[in-house]
C-alpha cells in the first residue's frame, strides 16, 4: 500500500459499498419469490429417536441408539424429513437457499413422511409440488449454515404472503382428485 492520500473516487468507493446479504451470524429477513424447487430429492431419513441420517434402504436401523420396536422388533424406527433445495429471487438476487423440516412443513402443509406416502402413490406429485410453489411470494428469515461445510443459506422460518396461499399437498389433492374424477 502507497503512502499517497486517497483520492476522492477510492474514498467514495469504500463509502458505498453494498453490504453482504448476510450479516456474519445475524439472522435476515427479506420478501423474495420462488423460482425453483429440485423435487429429486425433497426428504431424507432419519432414526425416528434421535434424528441420525439413516440410508435410503429402508432395512437399515441406526447405530447409535439401536432404536427397537417393541411392537415390531424388525421394524427400523425411522422416520422422513424435509430438505428442500430451492431457488429464491429477492429485488436485487438469485440464488439457492436449503429449508428443512419446521419451514418446509408450512410451505408443503404435511410431514415429510405423508408427502412420501403421497409420491409413492402419485409419481409426479414431487415435480408438480415444485411447479404449484414456483411463483409464490413469501417473507423468508436466512441464517448462515452452522456447519462450515455447507454451501447454502437456510431457511429458518418462512410466511407466504398471499392471501390466498395454499400448501403443496393440497393443491396435489385437488389436482389428482380431479385427474381421478374424469
Amino acid at each position: 500500500m502507497s503512502n499517497q492520500p486517497m483520492k476522492f473516487d477510492e474514498t467514495m468507493n469504500q463509502q458505498t459499498r453494498k453490504r453482504p446479504l448476510l450479516e456474519i451470524d445475524k439472522p435476515t429477513t427479506m420478501m423474495c419469490t420462488v423460482v425453483a424447487v429440485d423435487h429429486t430429492t425433497l426428504c431424507y431419513r432419519v432414526c425416528a429417536l434421535c434424528e441420525r441420517t439413516l440410508s435410503e434402504n429402508p432395512a437399515t436401523a441406526c447405530k447409535y441408539c439401536n432404536f427397537t420396536n417393541i411392537f415390531n422388533p424388525t421394524a427400523s424406527g425411522s422416520k422422513r424429513l424435509f430438505r428442500v433445495l430451492m431457488s429464491i429471487a429477492t429485488d436485487t438476487k438469485v440464488f439457492v437457499v436449503i429449508m428443512f423440516d419446521r419451514a418446509a412443513r408450512v410451505l408443503f402443509g404435511c410431514s415429510a413422511d405423508e408427502f412420501f406416502d403421497f409420491a409413492e402413490i402419485h409419481p409426479y406429485a414431487a415435480m408438480a409440488s415444485g411447479r404449484a410453489l414456483e411463483g409464490e411470494m413469501l417473507t423468508v428469515t436466512l441464517t448462515r449454515p452452522k456447519n462450515g461445510n455447507a454451501q447454502h443459506l437456510r431457511v429458518a422460518s418462512v410466511v407466504p404472503l398471499s392471501s390466498g396461499f395454499q400448501p403443496a399437498i393440497e393443491t396435489l389433492r385437488e389436482l389428482y382428485r380431479e385427474k381421478g374424477a374424469s
